[in-house]
């Protein structure tokens, strides 16, 4: 019945995609018991699929998905990034066409989460709120089928249950088109239990939330009087200050010299060798963080960004953009009915040889009300 559900909602994964690289603080445990090409060449780093959905209600949001917060933000464990301007996007031969063209981008300065989100902090969130998470709640089937071929019978009522999707190892290779070989709708999974209702994250206050969809992280965003990065910020703090480098630490590759990422070791999806010390989510601050003071700008756990997705939006930039918000609508080919996000930084599934996602310029979609194991976020503040 799983193999129906992923079936049905047409999933592939994030952090693991259909072509391989071919290119040269606080105690939660009471709180969660209370609430809770430009030139049309080959892809060459992957992560171009359709991803993995888990539908709930959806309401009209708007693009910075903030609005005014609950009160004024607080700037502890957050970095203030300068007013600057960069190159934008790809400028090698590694990149997707999304990626393209390089441009000129100018931010204006902000203060930005030197860390992920972490499961004590969304736990406040949601013990000050009352706030249920769409994992946590029923499918809306009158919203689903929007986002499905017309005439797509309803699913059994057993499988319209609160459940989100995780990340199941094979025991082998598998054929790397078919991502229900790794991921499985598991009933029961949420922020609370990531990997499931056995699951928990009881001493894992440190650890990035994940199983939280654009909706969700919005939400907290504002609860906290903070919003969601834009694409262009994020991609400026990835930076780190530096110019013109492939990743946040520079251009060494990574597996070379010391530790810098928690990504994959071995080959994706069924053999970890866990050489950086996990084989998931690490706890947040693990690695070293980049010149500006932020850790996790690479790997660990994707991360929601406040711009719709389009596939041709740096194309229709002109001259140096100036505090870029994205399109102001969502349109991938692909799934032309699906509203979806831009997501960015890879995850602990990402390996050199298949998915750069690692990468400060790599960019990925998702759809807003999905959740996954590998997906949180961070907050930024003006």
């Amino acid at each position: 019945m799983k193999r129906i559900i992923l079936s049905l909602l047409a999933v592939a994964a994030i952090a693991a995609c259909n072509q391989r690289n071919t290119a040269g603080g606080g105690n939660v445990d009471s709180t969660m018991n209370s609430a809770v090409d430009t030139t049309g060449k080959a892809d060459s780093s992957c992560c171009d699929a359709k991803l993995p959905k888990r539908f709930g209600s959806l309401t009209p949001i708007d693009s910075l998905g903030s609005g005014t917060g609950e009160g004024k933000a607080s700037h502890t464990g957050m970095k203030f990034i300068p007013t600057g301007s960069f190159i934008m996007g790809a400028a090698d031969q590694e990149g997707r066409a999304d990626e393209y063209p390089a441009h000129q981008v100018s931010v204006k300065g902000f203060w930005i989460d030197e860390t992920e989100v972490t499961n004590a902090q969304f736990a406040r969130f949601v013990k000050a709120t009352g706030y249920v998470t769409q994992a946590e709640r029923k499918p809306d089937w009158e919203e689903l089928k929007k986002q499905l071929p017309p005439g797509t019978p309803k699913p059994a009522e057993e499988l319209l249950q609160p459940a989100s999707l995780t990340f199941r190892k094979p025991a082998g290779r598998v054929n790397i088109n078919d991502v229900s070989q790794w991921w499985s709708w598991t009933a029961g999974a949420c922020w609370k239990h990531p990997q499931g209702p056995k699951s928990n994250i009881i001493g894992k206050e440190n650890y990035p939330v994940t199983q939280v969809s654009w909706v969700d992280a919005a939400a907290y965003a504002k609860w906290a009087g903070k919003r969601l990065p834009t694409e262009a910020e994020w991609e400026y703090a990835a930076r780190g200050g530096l110019k013109g480098k492939k990743y946040p630490w520079g251009d060494e590759a990574l597996d070379k010299g010391k530790l810098k990422a928690n990504t994959w070791q071995g080959e994706f999806p069924y053999n970890d060798l866990k050489t950086d010390g996990f084989s998931s989510v690490a706890p947040v601050k693990s690695f070293a963080a980049n010149g500006f003071g932020l850790y996790d700008m690479a790997g660990n756990v994707w991360e929601w960004t406040a711009d719709w997705y389009t596939a041709d939006y740096y194309k229709t930039l002109k001259g140096t953009v100036n505090n870029p918000k994205g399109p102001v609508k969502s349109y991938d080919p692909e799934e032309p009915t699906v509203p979806k996000k831009v997501i960015r930084g890879g995850s602990f599934m990402c390996h050199s040889s298949y998915c750069k996602g690692y990468r400060v310029s790599s960019k990925m979609k998702s759809s807003i009300d999905t959740g996954l194991e590998n997906t949180g976020f961070r907050c930024v503040a003006d």
